[in-house]
């Protein structure tokens, strides 16, 4: 068994270090089995010699980030630990210091994981961007948000917001009111991420002046999108048809994102999922680029992260059980 031990400054809070219930601790221990202890302005890390190693890294930046003034939570922690684990190091530059928006209060919006840093550079650097993964890995928000940020720098001239209107078998003729009324259920992701980033009544002025646009897919065909950043959210309930009709929109000066979960098909009957589709046709073409989320980019709470291997790997389990009931019949 080994320790380390180090001295925290006066001016660092040790319950922003420790987290709400010792979460933050709780999680570093787990992770890397060790056991971290606090005594007379010090904290002492006990457990196998490499283990020890990397908690008293990853101790150490959370300290430099808490200097910085910023809070420490489970997903800094995390963050840490993906890089530490996977990496070998950790860069604190990339532990907030690259603020990719500012929401309508003024808060800076960062990225939280190395997934989520790789899917912004490649919105800045290509012209058709796939945000592929599970609920939570934030990559809706984030498109919202380089979305906004293009507005505003008059990259683009306007943001148009689109998504199949596909929920428990529904169709929008039976949802009652008007079309924006029929559609609103479907967008609300989207128009979270813009309320944060315009707020309400900036968004709404943006909307009456057709600078933003929000429509079902279905009303994009026939239309050519010039100087426009557009963002297709719940793609993996797309029609392989759907799909290319929206890939073909793209004029000149625009810039789309194409977000969605594979795992998450409500496509009815044996319908075919256009993102999936896309993902098998359009690798390797460039100017476009596939960024595929994991449960480490969740950004919720850590318990999500464990919800979705189980429901992955039970999936797999009901994989591999049909394929041997085909084998066998």
């Amino acid at each position: 068994m080994t320790t380390r031990q180090i001295e925290v400054p006066q001016e660092i809070d040790i319950a922003n270090l420790f987290g709400s219930f010792d979460e933050n601790v709780k999680l570093l221990e787990k992770t890397l089995n060790v056991n971290i202890a606090a005594r007379d302005g010090s904290l002492h890390i006990t457990g196998g010699e490499e283990n020890v190693d990397k908690a008293f890294d990853v101790v150490n930046m959370l300290v430099q980030i808490i200097g910085r003034g910023e809070r420490v939570d489970t997903q800094k922690v995390m963050y840490a630990l993906e890089m530490i684990q996977e990496h070998g190091g950790i860069d604190i530059k990339m532990m907030g210091d690259d603020c990719i928006a500012v929401s309508v209060k003024g808060h800076p919006i960062k990225t939280k994981t190395l997934g989520q840093k790789r899917y912004v550079e490649a919105i800045d650097n290509n012209t058709i961007i796939f945000g592929i993964g599970p609920a939570g890995t934030g990559k809706t928000y984030l498109a919202v948000a380089r979305a906004v940020t293009a507005l505003r720098s008059k990259e683009v001239n306007r943001i148009i917001l689109t998504r199949p209107a596909v929920e428990a078998g529904e169709k929008l003729g039976f949802l009652p009111g008007d079309l924006q009324n029929k559609v609103d259920p479907y967008l609300r992701p989207l128009y979270d991420g813009m309320y944060e980033m315009l707020g309400g009544e900036g968004f709404l002025r943006y909307q009456e002046k057709g600078v933003i646009e929000v429509a079902p897919l279905a009303y994009m065909r026939g239309r050519t999108l010039d100087n426009a950043f557009i963002i297709l959210d719940e793609a993996q309930n797309t029609t392989p048809e759907q799909m290319k009709m929206f890939l073909t929109r793209i004029g000149y000066g625009s810039k789309a994102i194409v977000t969605g979960d594979i795992t998450q098909i409500d496509l009815p009957g044996e319908k075919r999922s256009g993102l999936k589709e896309a993902m098998k046709i359009l690798k390797g073409i460039e100017g476009i680029a596939f960024c595929e989320f994991t449960e480490k980019d969740v950004v919720r709470h850590p318990l999500v992260q464990q919800i979705i291997k189980a429901y992955a790997k039970y999936d797999e389990e009901q994989e591999r059980k049909r394929a041997r009931r085909r084998n066998n019949g």
